[in-house]
């Protein structure tokens, strides 16, 4: 669908090449890259692997410790196959997570998304929706804290247990709560005021980005994290369903809009030969369609399993019975 859109206006064509063109120079050394496009517009960034050093330091951080928790797990673990084999799954989708964050953050998509609504939608997107979901199938949290030494660990281990940090997080991961959020974070954010006072100062683009990779991660958390059980797939498919009519209806309200809600990408649109409406379509077609697609199928993906997991037979009284491995009852 959006190539189809691309196809139907030159605007969005030309759309489409400085979009292909970022994603060519993910492929290229920073250092080649290290030039501006249009050298003769100040409105347009320079594409290059850019970030913020506190932020990459973060990043390094993350993994350095998920690392070395992963060592001690294997080192103290069981040599169980299956043990180790779901311990390598968790590794893999917070590996993939991470690249996906770090490529969300640092390539020249970052600096592109400052020019382009577009960018900065498929940017947080793919913070949302890519690397959130990944980052929590690694189940981080009991990785990391084996990664402290064993005094540091024993003493967060008494915090965790404490009552008002139990309450805490317990609030914090129900799914209500973790789906307001998301959501909450999401239309807020996409207030003009807001999104265009994020173009405009560096620590509330930097606030912005950290509601939604934190909500985003509470959010998927109770979805396909620590915090999903059985009991609560229910939540979770209605959570995912639910998310995807209300960020749909966002990005259609952002396509079909007759004016612009986002002013200042016009010089810097216009400096890449962008007509912004049409940037903000896109924009809006890239939340309406390929996202609430992405939260649709991993409803579904709930409901499969929900469905073919083996059930205790129910009696016509509604008592569940227990069926012993033998079948004797």
């Amino acid at each position: 669908m959006v190539a189809l859109a691309l196809s139907l206006n030159p605007a969005r064509m030309r759309i489409g090449r400085v979009v292909a063109a970022a994603c060519v120079a993910l492929l290229t050394p920073g250092i080649t890259m290290a030039h501006v496009l249009f050298a003769s517009s100040a409105a347009v960034p320079s594409f290059g692997w850019t970030g913020e050093p506190w932020v990459l330091a973060l990043m390094i951080a993350s993994v350095v410790a998920y690392g070395i928790g992963y060592w001690r797990l294997r080192r103290r673990g069981s040599a169980h196959a299956r043990s180790a084999r779901v311990r390598a799954i968790h590794l893999a989708a917070f590996a993939s997570g991470w690249l996906g964050l770090a490529l969300a953050l640092f390539s020249p998509l970052d600096p592109l998304g400052a020019a382009l609504f577009s960018a900065h939608m498929v940017q947080h997107e793919s913070m949302m929706l890519i690397a959130a979901p990944l980052l929590v199938m690694g189940r981080p949290l009991g990785v990391w804290i084996w990664a402290l030494p064993k005094r540091a660990r024993l003493r967060l281990g008494r915090l965790v247990r404490t009552h008002p940090f139990s309450r805490c997080w317990h609030a914090l991961t129900l799914p209500l709560v973790a789906w307001l959020l998301h959501a909450v974070a999401l239309w807020v954010w996409h207030a003009p005021a807001l999104f265009q006072a994020a173009l405009l100062h560096q620590w509330v683009h930097s606030l912005q980005h950290a509601s939604f990779l934190l909500t985003a991660l509470l959010f998927w958390w109770t979805v396909a994290g620590d915090g999903a059980r059985r009991q609560t797939d229910g939540h979770a498919m209605l959570s995912l369903f639910t998310t995807m009519v209300h960020t749909g209806a966002l990005g259609a309200l952002i396509t079909l809009a007759p004016g612009l809600w986002y002013p200042l990408y016009v010089e810097r649109c216009s400096a890449l030969g962008v007509d912004p409406l049409h940037d903000q379509q896109l924009g809006g077609l890239i939340m309406w369609v390929p996202a609430a697609t992405a939260y649709l199928v991993g409803g579904l993906a709930i409901a499969a399993r929900w469905l073919t997991r083996p059930n205790a037979p129910v009696l016509a009284t509604g008592h569940a019975v227990i069926v012993p491995r033998d079948g004797t009852r």
